[in-house]
């Protein structure tokens, strides 16, 4: 049987289908569709019909996605995921590098890197327009997975692994503190041995800077302080106030002491650092578009950031 013949519902009734599973209810996901509730719910019985299987328990409490329904759920949103990249695809062959791209942001890069880049993305890329979203690395990652983002710049880890990249640059941890702090009265690079004993802040967790910079810490004897700060401002606060010290990624630096108030130090190569990337899905109809984007974003790079930092002998 030809393929055209053989499916007996539409993109529009999957998408009312997922549209309930995450809203929780009829009632929202017609809302949030712009359809009328009891057209959404005869459209979704259609399915329902057409498939043989009961997606959804309807009860006094609500809507809950049944065992079956959970596979059907998730081979819509697969679906509906490639027809969103069917219509990318189609507007690729047409200009490649117009249109809408959506870019999500970790908050220890947005503040530091977009006032420069999207500038600089304009005048390069005129016809391109970027939709910016700013989130931690985990919300992003699912959101790029889910089609919701078409890439996101992202320090590389782990989690980040199974995804498609360019890379836009490194950017080195520098060490931060009071200028009456007695590691801030020492000259040139620092080894990382001196953060032994010293109590650090770090940022709270959902950050990958703070898992970066807790794998440092943990491998020099450093105490994490109480405080777990919610941004980077946070840190410079209250290591500006005398009460331990902080580390910084390189590209935050001219923003977050812009009024000198601390000490900042560099460490030792090899410096740790963190790798940034935009990242998207493997096979996305987006690579070039977001290969055009990277390249813009690497060149905008500050040199402190993206070039290594050349070692000094100094403690």
């Amino acid at each position: 049987m030809a393929l055209w013949n053989t499916v007996p519902y539409s993109l529009r009734q999957l998408q009312y289908l997922v549209a309930v599973a995450d809203l929780g209810g009829f009632r929202r996901a017609a809302a949030a569709c712009g359809v009328a509730q009891p057209s959404m719910s005869a459209q979704i019985a259609q399915v329902e019909q057409a498939i043989a299987v009961q997606v959804f328990e309807r009860g006094a409490r609500g809507v809950r996605v049944t065992a079956a329904g959970a596979a059907v759920i998730d081979r819509a949103r697969a679906v509906l995921l490639a027809a969103r990249d069917f219509s990318d695809i189609a507007r690729q062959h047409s200009d490649p590098l117009s249109g809408t791209v959506r870019i999500g942001v970790i908050p220890t890069v947005c503040p530091y890197l977009l006032p420069e880049v999207a500038s600089a993305l304009k005048a390069q890329l005129p016809n391109l327009h970027v939709v910016w979203s700013e989130d931690k690395t985990r919300a992003l990652v699912d959101q790029v997975d889910a089609a919701a983002l078409d890439g996101a710049i992202l320090a590389l880890d782990p989690r980040v692994e199974h995804l498609e990249h360019a890379a836009i640059g490194d950017d080195p941890f520098v060490l931060a503190a009071a200028r009456d702090h007695p590691l801030a009265k020492r000259t040139g690079p620092a080894s990382a041995e001196v953060l032994q004993g010293e109590t650090v802040f770090l940022l709270e967790d959902g950050h990958c800077f703070r898992d970066q910079a807790l794998a440092l810490c943990g491998a020099t004897g450093a105490k994490e302080a109480e405080l777990k700060a919610t941004g980077l401002a946070t840190l410079v606060q209250m290591v500006g106030g005398g009460s331990g010290v902080t580390l910084l990624p390189r590209l935050a630096v001219a923003v977050e002491n812009r009024r000198g108030q601390l000490a900042v130090r560099p460490f030792k190569s090899p410096a740790p650092r963190r790798s940034l990337v935009l990242a998207w899905r493997r096979g996305s109809a987006m690579k070039r578009p977001l290969d055009a984007v990277a390249r813009v974003i690497r060149n905008q790079m500050p040199a402190s950031a993206a070039r290594p930092h050349r070692a000094s002998k100094r403690r």
